[in-house]
């Protein structure tokens, strides 16, 4: 019979760090209520969770680094918004800020989770949200629960 590793969705006693933009606050404090909701939910008490916030997405890797090279933080949640609209800088910070963000959870083998909106306008930002389209606060701190209890097991 194999042996199947699954994360299960409880914490406790971990230390767990978000990282959130304030630009586009409209939308990333509801990204930052859903995912501190979804964490103590889940059994982390709140006194176990650290905001930082930070100027806009762009600045969201330095922070998660500096946070997931500490002891301290069992992972790392990154929640902003890049949103399109007239102008195309969405296309010069989202690829590298992904790909800075997962560089950052394997260079310190702990799960840095991407809650960061990339929409074309305002609408569909505030569909992910919290509204018809959920909470993608909720989802990257459901998928941070699930790999600090996977990586828990290996």
């Amino acid at each position: 019979m194999s042996q199947v590793i699954e994360g299960n969705l409880l914490l406790s006693d971990q230390q767990i760090a978000i990282v959130v933009a304030r630009w586009n606050d409209l939308i990333t404090s509801r990204l930052l209520a859903g995912a501190i909701d979804t964490f103590k939910r889940h059994g982390l008490p709140e006194e176990n969770i650290t905001v930082v916030h930070v100027p806009g997405s762009f600045e969201i890797p330095l922070a998660a680094k500096t946070l997931a090279a500490q002891d301290k933080y069992a992972g790392v949640c990154c929640l902003g918004a890049v949103i399109q609209g007239e102008t195309s800088h969405h296309e010069y910070i989202n690829q590298p800020m992904a790909s800075s963000l997962m560089q950052i959870g394997l260079q310190f083998n702990k799960p840095v989770t991407f809650g960061v909106l990339t929409c074309g306008n305002m609408d569909q930002a505030i569909d992910r949200a919290g509204g018809k389209a959920g909470n993608k606060g909720q989802e990257a701190a459901l998928a941070l629960i699930e790999m600090i209890n996977v990586l828990g097991q290996l």
